[in-house]
Parts: C-alpha cells; sequence; structure tokens
C-alpha cells in the first residue's frame, strides 16, 4: 500500500491507495504555517495513525511546493517560504525510518492525472495549479520530468509573454522579479486585478464567481485573466507540444477557461493546428495526493 502526502500552504493532506489506486483512507490537518518542526511533526502522526487505521507499514510520497535542490539537497523557490533552505529530503526520513519520495506538488498532480486520471494514455501531460500560485509540472510516458535543475515545468517565474502596455512592467513576485506569470494567474493575482479596477478586496475565486453571476467588473478582469492564461499556456506549447494540459486548483472550476483560451490561444503558436487538449482534473483536488502516493509506482 501507498501512503500520500501533500504538503500545502494551508492544509497537509495523506491519503492510502491501493495496488490499483483504490482509495482506503484519507486525513487532513491543518499546516503549522511558518513553522518547519511542527510541519513534519504534523506529517509524521498523519503517517503513524494512517498506518494503525490500516495494520500495515505503507510507503511514503510527499508532494511540496517547490523543490529539493540537486545542489544543497535542501528545499528552494517554496512560497510557503519556511520550508526553503531546510533538509526536508533528510530529517522526514530520518523521523519515519524509512526511504521517502519528494516530487514538487505540481508535478505530482500531473502524475496522478497522466496514470488514471484525465490525461491517462497521453504521451506527453502539462499539468498546471492555478491557486495561491501557479505551478506546473511535466509527465512524459508516465514519468515525472524533473530535469537537471529541478525546476522543470515552472512556467509560473517566467514573465507573462506579450504583454500589452499596461501589463509591464507588472507586479513584484515574490521571487524578486516583476511580471511573472503567477501574479497575473494565481488567484490572489486575479484579486489583485479586480482590487486594482475597484473591486472591493475579494479572493480569487470570488471573482469568478462575481464574473459568472454577471457583475461587469468582474467580467472584465475574467476576460483579461482568459485572455492571459491563452498566452502564457501558447507559450508553454510553443516549448513542450504538450498532448493535454490539465488544469487543477481552486481557479480551475472557472467554465470559460475550458472554452475561450484554445479559442485565443491559436494566434500565439507556432503552428497550422493546435490538437493539444485543455481538460479539468478528473481528481479535482485529491489528484496532488494521490500523485504523492504514486510516487512508488515504479
Amino acid at each position: 500500500m501507498r501512503i500520500g502526502i501533500d504538503l500545502g500552504g494551508t492544509k497537509i493532506e495523506a491519503v492510502v491507495l491501493d495496488a490499483n489506486g483504490a482509495e482506503l483512507r484519507r486525513q487532513r490537518v491543518a499546516t503549522p504555517r511558518s513553522d518547519y518542526d511542527a510541519t513534519l511533526k504534523a506529517i509524521v502522526g498523519l503517517v503513524r495513525q494512517l498506518e494503525r487505521e490500516i495494520g500495515a507499514e505503507a510507503s511514503v510520497g510527499v508532494g511540496h511546493p517547490g523543490a529539493i535542490s540537486p545542489a544543497t539537497g535542501l528545499v528552494k523557490n517554496a512560497n510557503s517560504t519556511w520550508l526553503n533552505g531546510r533538509a526536508l529530503a533528510e530529517d522526514l526520513p530520518r523521523l519515519l525510518s524509512r526511504p521517502i519520495r519528494f516530487a514538487n506538488d505540481a508535478n505530482c498532480f500531473a502524475l496522478s492525472e497522466a496514470i488514471d486520471g484525465a490525461a491517462a494514455g497521453a504521451g506527453v501531460v502539462f499539468g498546471v495549479i492555478i491557486g495561491t500560485g501557479t505551478g506546473g509540472g511535466v509527465v512524459v510516458d508516465g514519468r515525472i520530468l524533473t530535469g537537471p535543475n529541478a525546476i522543470a515545468g515552472e512556467w509560473g517565474h517566467n514573465p507573462l509573454p506579450w504583454p500589452t502596455q499596461d501589463e509591464w512592467p507588472g507586479r513584484r513576485c515574490y521571487c524578486g522579479r516583476t511580471g511573472c506569470i503567477e501574479t497575473f494567474l494565481s488567484g490572489p493575482g486575479l484579486a489583485a486585478d479586480y482590487e486594482s479596477s475597484g473591486g472591493a478586496p475579494s479572493t480569487g475565486r470570488e471573482v469568478a464567481a462575481r464574473a459568472e453571476a454577471g457583475e461587469p467588473l468582474a467580467d472584465a478582469c475574467l476576460e483579461r485573466y482568459v485572455d492571459r492564461m491563452a498566452r502564457a499556456l501558447a507559450s508553454v506549447i510553443n516549448v513542450l507540444d504538450p498532448d493535454v494540459i490539465v488544469l487543477g486548483g481552486g481557479l480551475s472550476n472557472v467554465d470559460r477557461i475550458y472554452s475561450r483560451v484554445p479559442e485565443r490561444w491559436t494566434p500565439f503558436v507556432f503552428s497550422d493546428r493546435v490538437t493539444t487538449r485543455v481538460v479539468r482534473p478528473a481528481f479535482g483536488d485529491s489528484s496532488g495526493v494521490r500523485g504523492a502516493a504514486w510516487l512508488w509506482s515504479g
């Protein structure tokens, strides 16, 4: 049996899968934000609780923000910044007394959908998480593509492509640069656009809901969001040419993304046709934690 851990900024979720991918148990706790030691303790507690319930020791895979640096072995690039510079890949195996596999959370999301989800059977899958941040992961023939720098798929920290005059240089990103895709396409990015246009402080999901309800200001913001998403994904298609793009995270529930983004990306894709599909995830918010469990699939 396999245990998957999804280490998020607000919650830590754990799942137990059997050999066929059927879910046996699920548990979640709030993430102890800004407290690394308490985060480790919470993960250990979840694993031990689930193993008591199933009566067996299981393999453990962890999906987390950022990446484990091949140079230092420490976490880098995590928007849950209290993880950065920490030896997560050493500390957690020591506490649990077993090998553990780690991967970026967006990679886990992409892996889940590529193995038995919305992109099952596709050769090249690009998984996108549009929520608090804007993560990306690449799976080729059922295996995560990590890259020598452990940053494959990190499209969110490229500048928004083909920017309009009012989009440049853009807002400052937590990474230290301005104009990153993440500052436009994350939930906070959509909310910031709404507020700067005169709207009340809101979340990205609230802005999308208001747009779907017909509020003109929110609708204009969501139209800009769709256009920016189309340009951002066109740049991915130009480099990676995936068979399927799967969207996850809170903003992946916006219906018009699936109808309008493919209509708008065509002028920016360097091809006479675009057959790449953009789809909803089969497992929704569960994909990340399932993908973490599937890190032990081979």
